[in-house]
């Protein structure tokens, strides 16, 4: 398969967007497929253990988003 990255370049952002949302849509469906470094594989088991320890510590996404928006 080739893709003329120019032609890609040239659609519209709003199609642009939806074919980069399609190709990740494609590769969450097989999260398996995805391979971890080493570093990686501990680095979420570090976030997991966290999370389990103290689940509350965390925010939720929506204030997340919020404050990230709100501090521009």
């Amino acid at each position: 398969m080739s893709i003329d990255l120019a032609e890609v370049l040239a659609l519209p952002i709003e199609e642009r967007i939806q074919l980069a949302q399609s190709i990740w849509d494609s590769i969450a469906a097989v999260p398996e497929a995805v391979q971890l470094t080493e570093e990686q594989r501990v680095e979420l088991q570090v976030r997991l253990k966290e999370y389990r320890d103290n689940p509350k510590a965390g925010s939720p996404w929506p204030e997340v988003r919020e404050r990230v928006i709100s501090e521009r």
